[in-house]
């Protein structure tokens, strides 16, 4: 009884309690971030049909996007634990992979100005940049909290406890290109009218030399 009561006294004086509270948040940010790029990945099929009967043309966008997603549900990550440094890597390569082939949907749909009409597409532009942005929010959180962890069990007397309680670094995203992840991406269509080509104004004459 003695023992374990000097215990938890050493625990708590030592910053036991402080590492589980900021393992907890490193879950649950790890957990939201997961989750939104979920919500990412479920949009895709819904944009993929919305745009088919439309973009008849670009076969090769469509399929890019369609195995990226593929390639994203094929990584497996559970919302429960965080990822080994590798599976986050293979991770994040997938996500990158799909956002990079959302980016080319995007720039070609800007040559259909029908699809830009549909209510449909609309819609579904808006949850997916609602989403990129809850993405970026989700990622820089859980960057932040990973570091908080990882620079706790490392100072001392922290890093004593951690040792013996087995509390170890926890990978986290590469910060490389961090301005990029933070960046709320434009993700938005120009939905003005634009004037038919046959209606461009003429051109004015020269000035006489």
């Amino acid at each position: 009884m003695i023992c374990a009561l000097m215990m938890a006294v050493f625990l708590s004086g030592c910053g036991y309690n402080q590492i589980q509270t900021l393992d907890e948040q490193v879950k649950a940010a790890w957990s939201e971030t997961l989750n939104q790029y979920q919500r990412r990945a479920d949009l895709v099929p819904k944009i993929v049909a919305s745009v088919n009967a439309y973009m008849v043309n670009e076969r090769e966008v469509l399929t890019q996007v369609t195995e990226a997603r593929s390639k994203v549900g094929s990584v497996q990550i559970s919302a429960d634990t965080i990822p080994s440094q590798e599976q986050l890597q293979q991770f994040q390569a997938a996500q990158n992979q799909l956002g990079s082939a959302l980016s080319r949907l995007i720039a070609v749909s800007e040559n259909y100005p029908q699809l830009k009409a549909d209510a449909l597409f609309r819609d579904l532009n808006a949850q997916l940049e609602g989403t990129e942005n809850r993405i970026a929010t989700a990622r820089g959180r859980y960057i932040k909290d990973v570091q908080a962890y990882n620079t706790l069990i490392r100072q001392f007397p922290t890093l004593i406890t951690a040792k013996i309680m087995g509390y170890q670094v926890k990978p986290n995203f590469g910060t490389d290109n961090q301005d990029e992840i933070m960046r709320n991406p434009d993700v938005k269509f120009d939905t003005g009218a634009r004037a038919p080509a046959g209606n461009a104004a003429p051109a004015q004459p020269a000035p006489a030399q």
